[in-house]
């Protein structure tokens, strides 16, 4: 299994999943240009990709969805409720899969797993490699950490998680009051504490690595999150790499990409 991200933050979000020749992306909130451009970085021609699973219709995920979908024909894997806020996208290529259900694809299967987010029907995403059973769990958009996403995110290989803000940069920066308090909600999205906070419960010496992702490039950097996620993964068996996804360039750990932050515990 390998996996890189295309773009993460509040701008664009795309990741790669690649099991043998199986491709997914999960999510898509960059145009078709872009997309292509970021995806031949990545040594992959759009029309490899098999799916494009869809975390929710939030702008910044499905943004170049209803183009991309149109000119490579992709099957979009999300709940009912994501896919009835995916406007334009044609009905026949949509593929319904429920809370806690399995879509099995190629090399890997997929499953959702429900996030509290201020949107339709909002999901985490698992994908398990049906030859060696590693796994991979993404969860980029969520308020609050909860039991249900903990017990999905146990024993995985890989983990792709939102360490969206720095709540004292939240607190003291920019942006008005009430998008603070959107962003701080049950509903909102993760801060630096809340990842520690899943990060310890799901840790684990077999967890090879551990990418931070849609950081706020206003109330948070790249080093805050770092440092957060480093003293609470010393506390447990990590020994894997961890590391930030960029938001404009494509992010691959262990292999040098531009913007890119990492280190091995």
């Amino acid at each position: 299994m390998r996996f890189c991200t295309l773009a993460s933050g509040s701008k664009a979000n795309v990741a790669l999943v690649e099991i043998g020749s199986t491709r997914i992306l999960i999510d898509c909130g960059l145009g078709p240009r872009t997309l292509a451009k970021r995806l031949a970085e990545a040594g992959v021609a759009p029309a490899s990709i098999d799916a494009v699973v869809v975390t929710h219709e939030h702008i910044d995920h499905v943004k170049g969805l209803a183009q991309a979908v149109a000119r490579w024909g992709w099957p979009v894997v999300a709940t009912e409720g994501t896919l009835a806020g995916a406007r334009d996208v044609p009905v026949e290529r949509h593929v319904s899969l429920a809370y806690g259900r399995s879509w099995t694809i190629g090399a890997c299967t997929v499953e959702l797993v429900a996030v509290p987010h201020d949107a339709a029907q909002p999901a985490a995403v698992v994908v398990t490699s049906t030859r060696s059973g590693a796994r991979l769990g993404l969860a980029t958009d969520l308020g609050e950490v909860s039991d249900m996403l903990s017990a999905a995110f146990e024993r995985l290989d890989f983990l792709v998680l939102e360490s969206n803000h720095c709540e004292m940069m939240l607190r003291d920066g920019p942006y008005p009051p009430f998008l603070q308090a959107r962003i701080a909600s049950g509903t909102g999205h993760l801060s630096n504490r809340q990842t520690g906070t899943l990060l310890q419960r799901v840790a684990h010496k077999g967890l090879r690595q551990v990418m931070l992702a849609h950081l706020s490039q206003q109330n948070n950097e790249p080093a805050v999150a770092m440092a957060a996620a480093t003293a609470v993964l010393k506390g447990t068996g990590f020994r894997g790499t961890l590391g930030c996804a960029a938001q404009d360039v494509v992010t691959r750990l262990g292999a040098r990409s531009g913007g890119q932050m990492e280190m091995a515990l």
